[in-house]
């Protein structure tokens, strides 16, 4: 099994754990975050590396996920992503088990499907996103990299979200709409 680093380790780190042990495909190799957290763990991984020493570990490991949580605009997700893209390792999607995703729709690189997610055929997820617990991706949706579709959150058909867009909890998407680049729609709000 391959191994995993895995870079910020908060709230949304736990729930990726979550995905990552239930998928099964990579061994989490330790996390990276601030220096205090040095020495520590979550959930039994240790905190091992910061920010600084992304470099030398891309040397020493072929895979890494972005597990930074984003709300509203972060870009820090974005930034970490590009760095990354430049020391040329590998950002694998990750899927939950729990999920349903089509095998008609695309998922872009370092893009996370969480549990009970579905994403309809035809769909397009960019790259670096969080599709989160119990979202809904409709058919011929198109979201942009470093996107984050909150829990609950439904993308009606035809929908295209632009870059680094937050969609909040509940909120729902009306077909066929756009949503420029670095939108923010709130939780349980319609977007027409």
């Amino acid at each position: 099994m391959e191994e995993l680093v895995l870079i910020g380790g908060g709230g949304h780190c736990k729930s990726c754990i979550d995905v990552i042990e239930l998928e099964n495909k990579y061994r989490i190799a330790g996390i990276v975050d601030l220096h205090e957290k040095l020495g520590h763990q979550l959930l039994g991984y240790p905190y091992f590396a910061v920010d600084e020493d992304l470099t030398e570990l891309s040397k020493q490991y072929r895979n890494f996920l972005i597990t930074l949580g984003q709300i509203t605009i972060n870009e820090s997700r974005m930034n970490q992503f590009e760095f990354l893209v430049k020391l040329g390792v590998t950002l694998p999607a990750i899927i939950s088990p729990l999920a349903y995703v089509s095998k008609y729709a695309m998922i872009g690189q370092g893009t996370i499907i969480m549990h009970r997610a579905v994403v309809i055929a035809g769909a397009v997820i960019g790259d670096n996103c969080i599709i989160n617990t119990n979202a809904h991706i409709e058919h011929d949706a198109l979201i942009g990299d470093h996107c984050h579709i909150a829990t609950g959150a439904i993308i009606n058909g035809g929908v295209q979200v632009g870059r680094g867009t937050f969609v909040g909890s509940g909120a729902v998407t009306k077909q066929y709409s756009t949503l420029p680049d670095f939108s923010f729609v709130k939780a349980n709000s319609l977007f027409k």
